[in-house]
Order: C-alpha cells, then structure tokens, then sequence
C-alpha cells in the first residue's frame, strides 16, 4: 500500500509490514524515513542487519539467501536493499517478486529507491513489493512550504520566531538562504539551536547566523517566469550565475515558457479549451497550475493571435520570398532574367566545381601508355570526357542562356 511521509510514524505505531520501500530524491526526508523505520524494527526485536548495494553484476541469490536463512542465535533481521539508479532488471525483478511472495515474520525488508517514474511504478515487481508491504514516497519540498517547514524544524528543537511580520521575515530569509539544498538547511537549523537557547529567535540573530546556502534549478526558472516574481527570479539568476550554470542553458530555460505561452495564447484564441491548450503544449504539473494566470496577464495583441492561426500562416506562407518569387515565374519572366535550370541541383553544381577543380590538376602518365591515365569513368564514346551526371552540362546550358539574353 502507498502511505504518505507524514502518516509514517502513526503506522508503525500501530506494527510493522514485511516490506519497506522508500524511494525520492530529497536524500534528507528519506533518510530519516528509513531511521524510524530501522529505530522500530530494532525496538520490534530485529537486531541483526545485513545491507546490500546493487551494483553491476550484483548476486541476487545472496539477497535470497540471506532473506531466507535464520541468524546464528535466533535473532530477527534487518535486510536493506539499496538500488541506486532505481533499476533492479530482469534477474532483480523475478529476486523481488520471490522477496515480496515469500512470508518470513523474523525478516524485515527496507529497500530504498531514487525517484522513479510512471512507468517503474506500474512494473509488475513494484506492484508486488507495494502490495506485500508498504511504500513510502518522499516528496521534495517545494519553495511555498519551505519556510512553513522551516518553523516546524524551530520547533522540534524547542525555538519559535517572533510572532507578526517579523517571524515571517525571518523564516522568508531562512528560506531563500537554504532553498534546493535541504541538508544545508537542516544543519543551519541545528546550528541556530547550537547558538542561540530555547525560546524565542529575533530577525537579527536569524540574519547573523544562517549562511547562503541555496541551490538552485535551472528547470525551475521557468516557474519563477510563470508566477511573475521578479526578486525571486533575479535572485535565482544570480545563483545560478555563481554556480557556473551556462547561459545557453538559462536562455533555453526562459525561452521554453515563452514559446508554451505563445503556443496556448495561440491555441485559446482558435477556441480550443484551456486543458487541450495545455496538453497540446505538453504543460504539467506546477506548471499547468500557474500558465493560466500567465496567459492572462500576457495579453498577446489581436495581430499576433491571428497571425498564430490558419489564415495567418497562409498570409505568411504566401508572402514569403521563395513563394513570391515563384509566383513572378509563373505569370512572367524579366526579359533578362536567366530561367531556371531545369534539373540543375546543388549536387550537379558541386560535381560540376569538382570537375573543373580537377581539369587543373597535373595529369598523371600512365605507365602502359604514354598518355594520361584517365579511368572508365572520365572517358565517353569516342575518347572524350563524359560529361553525364558531372554537373557540366547544366553549366553550359547556364551560360548559353545568359548570352541569348544579352543578345
């Protein structure tokens, strides 16, 4: 069964399960999943451990083995796997299936997973992994809920901000200095409970001690965009400037969100409803959730929509250059325009530079015969240069038209 991070603690109060997956990428809320896990299967009596990493040619029968086989002294076990990049394969899938099927009351599974997608969490071995026991999905903490995480964390340790606009200022400066690096923020927590006693923290004491530590997301520029907050943004480009980020990267970022907004104004003017719009620009997510209000404030002009649409693209497609030019050769030539080659390429033309290239070369004596040594394909009937599929031929009709037009 799926159990959110949060109801963790009231479900192993109540037992525990066989099996234990927890799986996410923020490393410090699931690390601290897996230590309350560990802190109730040793309280529940497990107190032999053995941990298992899966790398490249991992011995899934070593799992088996030792899930199946009793410790020395009759104790319970504690059996970690680790799967680092979140793929067991096809031998480790059949390894889990037989894990999840197999009914051991003194062993205790905990298998820890990076983020997985859609897909993984419809495998057949996930499924049997879930329905056996119990997963875990660690969420990351969003920019919105960092600061309201940040006062939980205060007061666990037994430390609170001031109450008003203040407190808020203070946790808004706690946010923007730890946000995307969660493991920095928690030792920066830690280090306030280590200066400062129990009770209320001021702005000042807030400022003097918490560090710049935030990380930042190229890929969630685009939300900053979208959610039209420019200190947030120009702070963001800042960090990601100090970090090294490439510009191309950043610019791609900002132009992706232009180009959805341009694509869903487009699509909202044409009458089409704002869940296709957005399906058909391949917008979810955080951002679905913010691109209506963007659209909104955007307000492309009439021109630009329309331009966007059908009669648009046909207006733009027939005043194109290549299609007015085209158009002119249909009614009517200039006098003194040179008609188009018929069957003339850029192939053609490149063969026919190669070959003028190489009638410049030294000729190479043949050592049969005094004369040059020109293969089958340089000679036609009769011994001269051949000048099929060379390009020369679309040359001289060239040149015998321009001078039928001076004439």
């Amino acid at each position: 069964m799926q159990l959110r991070l949060d109801a963790l603690d009231a479900h192993l109060a109540k037992g525990l399960k066989g099996v234990y997956v927890v799986f996410g990428d923020e490393h410090l809320l699931a690390q601290e999943a897996c230590d309350r896990i560990r802190a109730a299967a040793r309280a529940g009596g497990f107190t032999d451990r053995s941990v298992f990493t899966v790398e490249r040619y991992f011995d899934w029968s070593s799992l088996i083995g030792a899930s199946q086989s009793m410790s020395l002294f009759g104790d319970r076990q504690l059996v970690e796997l680790r799967i680092p990049n979140g793929k067991p394969g096809k031998e480790g899938a059949d390894a889990l299936k037989t894990m999840a099927s197999a009914d051991n009351p003194d062993v205790l599974t905990l298998i820890t997973l990076p983020r997985l997608d859609a897909a993984t969490q419809k495998a057949a071995w996930f499924a049997a992994i879930t329905g056996a026991g119990v997963a875990i999905k660690v969420d990351p903490i969003e920019r919105a809920q960092l600061p309201m995480w940040v006062g939980q964390r205060l007061a666990q340790q037994g430390q609170r901000v001031a109450p008003g606009e203040e407190g808020r200022r203070a946790l808004q400066f706690i946010a923007d200095r730890v946000e995307g690096n969660l493991l920095a923020a928690h030792q920066e927590i830690q280090k306030l409970g280590l200066l400062y006693p129990a009770g209320e923290l001021s702005f000042e004491q807030v400022e003097a001690a918490v560090l710049n530590v935030a990380r930042y997301d190229v890929f969630k520029l685009g939300e900053t965009v979208l959610a039209a907050d420019t200190p947030r943004f120009a702070h963001m480009l800042e960090g990601l400037r100090a970090e090294g980020v490439a510009p191309p990267l950043v610019l791609w970022a900002i132009a992706e969100e232009i180009r959805a907004l341009w694509n869903i104004s487009g699509a909202l003017a044409a009458g089409k409803p704002l869940p296709t719009a957005l399906r058909d620009a391949r917008v979810w997510g955080r951002r679905a959730d913010l691109m209506p209000s963007a659209v909104r404030d955007v307000r492309l002009p009439v021109r630009q929509q329309k331009a966007h649409g059908s009669e648009g693209g046909e207006r733009h497609r027939d005043s194109s250059p290549a299609r007015a030019s085209a158009s002119r050769g249909r009614e009517g030539r200039d006098p003194g325009s040179v008609p188009p080659l018929r069957g003339c390429t850029r192939r053609g033309w490149a063969r026919a530079q190669h070959s003028r290239a190489g009638s410049r070369r030294p000729r190479r004596e043949s050592p049969r015969t005094s004369g040059p040594a020109v293969g089958p394909r340089r000679l036609g009937g009769g011994g001269r240069p051949s000048l099929r599929g060379s390009g020369v031929a679309a040359v001289c009709h060239e040149r015998r038209h321009r001078r039928e037009g001076r004439a």
